[in-house]
């Protein structure tokens, strides 16, 4: 009776281990991270990369004109194969890979150039006079379209659907917001984006849990006075004077007696001169809310990266204070923001983002496509073995 008992135990625990062992086991294994980056690397698809990069860049559109670029896009999506949505917010494209059901996760590339004149002299200079990609949002369409080339050679593998979000607008004109509100990306899990950093180097990825970029937005200052001749200067209220007192007094508050990093609360100054100021914020122009990474995700793109890049190339840094319209998905779903790093000191320094100056590393282009492949494919694997989909709860597409 023992011995039977004994091999039933036995039995039991072989078949517990078995059986989580079996539903454990990554359907893409960690060393398929890493495997990504050398498909990245290869040269179907970095050269492929590369030429779409320099086309965007030689013909840069600002936001909601953005209609060359989302031609090309679709141009490429269709010689892969990968359906798509178009138009979503003017100009942007929402393409899919995978099983076309829940569970869904999104990778999104910003497709907007600047208003400014470059001034890099290269080959491929933008051909458009007053634009200029000077933010790396090329470089970010083409590490997308990377992604998804990569993703559709291991469709078979995906375990629900990656959704590629090519957005319009990024630069002032809250493009991701327009997204959600053409109910885009609804259903989606998740959502991951990247920025390309000059300063950081290549092959390094930054980013932190929580508060990352500050919010923005703009704002008009109307102040009133009483007008007077200028003999009599004693008899007026002069508001020149007070908005130069207002801007003089202001600027040395928050830029030589206050960390810029920490939370400041500031009054208008024009009751010093006498006047009347009111402030309102503009409607016009989306505020822009602060970026603030998931913490869930924050250990999630640590393990992914680290599978893909190495433990020493994944760091935690300061909240920054640029801002990123990317902060409008998060408001609505889970979502992480990182940067990636591109400069090789023993090439060339790189200036930073919004210089006529800007130059795009293009060896950043592989590590970009693999992480945002990564980041998704693992994301819903994750999903699969963290949390069982239930399908009432979800529509069968987006």
């Amino acid at each position: 009776m023992m011995m039977g008992l004994v091999k039933w135990v036995n039995l039991f625990i072989i078949f517990h281990l078995f059986g989580a062992a079996t539903t454990t086991k990554p359907i893409m294994a960690a060393s398929d991270s890493s495997k990504f980056l050398n498909l990245a690397k290869e040269p179907w698809v970095f050269d492929w990369m590369v030429e779409i990069r320099r086309k965007i860049h030689e013909n840069p559109e600002l936001g909601y004109e953005e209609f060359k670029t989302s031609e090309l896009v679709r141009t490429e999506l269709d010689k892969l194969g990968i359906p798509y949505k178009y138009p979503v917010a003017v100009t942007g494209v929402i393409a899919f890979i995978g099983t076309k059901k829940p569970p869904f996760v999104a990778i999104r590339a910003d497709m907007d150039a600047l208003p400014m004149q470059e001034l890099v002299e290269w080959e491929h200079k933008s051909k458009v006079q007053g634009k200029m990609h000077a933010c790396g949002h090329d470089a970010h369409v083409a590490m997308l379209l990377g992604a998804a080339k990569i993703l559709k050679e291991h469709e078979k593998d995906i375990q629900g659907t990656v959704v590629l979000v090519f957005q319009p607008a990024e630069e002032g004109g809250g493009g991701a917001k327009e997204i959600l509100d053409a109910g885009a990306l609804e259903n989606v899990s998740a959502i991951f984006g990247l920025h390309v950093a000059p300063k950081l180097p290549i092959g390094v990825v930054a980013s932190r849990s929580g508060s990352f970029f500050a919010g923005s937005g703009f704002f008009e200052a109307i102040i009133s006075g009483k007008g007077g001749h200028a003999a009599i200067p004693q008899h007026s209220i002069d508001p020149i004077l007070a908005a130069s007192n207002v801007i003089v007094s202001l600027q040395h508050i928050i830029s030589r007696e206050a960390d810029p990093l920490d939370s400041q609360v500031i009054t208008k100054q024009a009751s010093v001169q006498r006047c009347n100021a009111t402030v309102s914020f503009l409607d016009d122009k989306p505020f822009f809310p602060p970026t603030v990474n998931h913490a869930e995700l924050h250990d999630y793109f640590q393990s992914v990266a680290g599978s893909v890049l190495g433990g020493d190339k994944v760091i935690d840094i300061q909240p920054l204070m640029g801002s990123e319209d990317f902060s409008f998905y998060q408001q609505v779903i889970p979502g992480y923001f990182f940067l990636l790093g591109m400069e090789n000191t023993a090439v060339e320094h790189l200036e930073s983002p919004h210089s006529p100056h800007f130059k795009v590393n293009e060896d950043a282009l592989p590590y970009g496509a693999a992480l945002h492949a990564s980041l998704a494919a693992n994301y819903l694997l994750k999903i699969h073995q963290d949390l069982p989909v239930v399908k009432e709860k979800h529509h069968d597409e987006l």
